[in-house]
């Protein structure tokens, strides 16, 4: 049986999305400011920009009224198992309108190690050997296939009247059914945001005032932080996903150099009242 997870329930629609599916949202929270960070389209890709040395977390909300499972990949890493991601894999499981936040890669039952941007060669995927797909958050969603109940009755007539035996079950019938784990409390590390915040220098901004390309951004192994879990049951409805999304980020200054951000125009405009006294003209010569 594969290992799934479901991760803590908050309440849906408090911030706009990166990311707006028909079965889920996605959003990216900078986790030291408490922001959503804003999305910025280019060649039909969404992306964001984060500071480097921010914690964030990744805000998936069910937009269904059923159970949806959501695989989440992080620089083409698996957010639970560690594993090159696949859509295969674990996941979290997500109640009927339900949101969560999922903040960092899953250790054990009951710890995270925090998402952070940082520089490229820190990031996990990197220090892993796998720095090919660093720069992009994805998830694969996937529906909950529902069990077909049949009175006793019904079941023994289908029997006297099937003379052959049944057909095999299609090649691209759902799994088993599988085990997965329901987060109630990832509240220790993300009660306390502006705690950070004082700290944080203002690189980004820096960075954005140059615009030259820097080091591209990655998502770091960060502190480790109590997030519990529980196990529960799923049943995927198909084998491919239902719906996939994905955002990508890097720093601002590197998305204002690539073009994706619009490079801000510098304008001096003329002051009818600068302020002081007439000063005596300079001599003529």
């Amino acid at each position: 049986m594969r290992t799934l997870l479901c991760a803590a329930l908050l309440a849906a629609g408090l911030a706009s999305t990166a990311h707006a599916g028909s079965l889920l949202d996605l959003a990216v929270v900078d986790r030291d400011t408490g922001q959503t960070l804003p999305t910025y389209a280019d060649n039909g890709k969404l992306y964001v920009a984060g500071t480097p040395g921010h914690r964030y977390s990744v805000r998936l909300s069910n937009r269904t009224g059923a159970r949806v499972l959501a695989v989440l990949s992080v620089d083409g890493v698996n957010a639970v198992s560690g594993q090159t991601a696949d859509t295969s894999q674990t996941g979290y499981v997500l109640d009927a309108w339900e949101s969560t936040e999922i903040a960092g890669w899953r250790k054990n039952l009951d710890e995270i190690a925090q998402f952070n941007f940082t520089a490229l060669p820190n990031s996990y995927a990197a220090r892993t050997g796998r720095p090919k797909n660093v720069g992009v958050i994805g998830v694969a969603v996937f529906t909950e296939r529902m069990p077909v109940w049949r009175e006793r009755e019904q079941v023994a007539n289908d029997a006297a009247k099937d003379a052959a035996p049944a057909p095999p079950a299609p090649s691209a019938a759902a799994p088993a059914a599988e085990m997965q784990r329901s987060e109630r409390a990832a509240t220790a590390g993300a009660a306390a945001p502006n705690a950070s915040m004082a700290q944080a220098k203002p690189e980004s901004r820096a960075k954005a005032d140059a615009f030259a390309p820097a080091e591209r951004l990655g998502t770091g192994h960060g502190a480790r932080e109590f997030a519990h879990v529980d196990e529960t049951t799923f049943e995927r409805a198909s084998r491919a996903p239902a719906e996939t999304l994905a955002v990508w980020y890097d720093s601002y200054a590197n998305l204002v150099a690539q073009g994706i951000i619009a490079r801000p125009v510098a304008r001096t405009e003329p002051q009818p009242f600068p302020g002081g006294f007439v000063p005596d003209p300079p001599p003529r010569r």
